[in-house]
């Protein structure tokens, strides 16, 4: 894996983007923030290597409701961000401006490049959509599965489930083995009509997974795993 920026450039760069490589020339991902990144990548955050572009860059993009979650991704990830959280804006059929989500989204760079290929390439070819990559097995705590969670997970009747929608039949049993094996935690999915695929666990089964990510899920956050912080 690369971890200097020194010897790259391209005309797309800003003077920000500049500053940023010098005063980090010898960044790493730490692994937190690795794990933040996988866990999004799993979950709503995406990679882009725009046109022209050599490096890619990584973006986060949660609801108004999530304004704390957002700011929380970013403190951890903020030497690869020149700038802090902004709104979105929308503007609905009668002509009206609103507001939509908190979003940021990092500087390109090689470290985040490794990645992208990781998660965007299939069979030796970069796709539009993210999989699942075999790697994962190995790179995957329970930090990263906090964040998924965080990102698409949803607490009902005592059960836990996880949107994988985006994800094929292979991966998403492929992600229930990974739980299984290395957390212990069974794990199990079902068509959701024409979405795609979701992953749920039972009650029992519930309680083993908030146990295993309680630690690492924000206070805002922790009715995903049905924990009432009250005031």
């Amino acid at each position: 894996m690369v971890n200097t920026v020194g010897s790259y450039e391209n005309k797309h760069w800003t003077r920000k983007w500049s500053e940023f490589k010098v005063r980090d020339e010898n960044s790493v991902l730490t692994s937190i923030q690795q794990s933040v990144l996988i866990g999004s990548l799993l979950g709503d955050g995406t990679m882009r290597v725009g046109e022209g572009a050599i490096h890619a860059n990584f973006k986060v993009d949660h609801g108004l409701k999530q304004k704390e979650y957002v700011f929380w991704k970013y403190e951890i990830l903020r030497n690869f961000v020149t700038t802090p959280p902004k709104l979105s804006y929308r503007t609905d059929t009668n002509g009206q401006r609103y507001e939509k989500s908190w979003w940021f989204r990092t500087v390109r760079h090689p470290l985040l490049t490794d990645l992208y290929y990781e998660y965007y390439t299939t069979e030796g070819y970069r796709c539009g959509t993210k999989i699942v990559p075999i790697s994962i097995y190995n790179t995957i705590d329970p930090l990263a599965i906090a964040v998924w969670i965080m990102d698409d997970g949803s607490y009902n009747q005592c059960k836990l489930d996880i949107s994988t929608y985006s994800f094929t039949l292979q991966e998403v049993e492929f992600l229930c083995s990974i739980l299984n094996k290395k957390f212990g935690i069974q794990m199990l999915y079902a068509r959701d009509r024409d979405k795609g695929y979701r992953m749920y666990a039972n009650i029992t089964e519930t309680k083993k997974l908030v146990n295993l990510i309680k630690p690492y899920v924000i206070p805002t956050m922790m009715y995903k795993t049905g924990i009432i912080i009250t005031p």
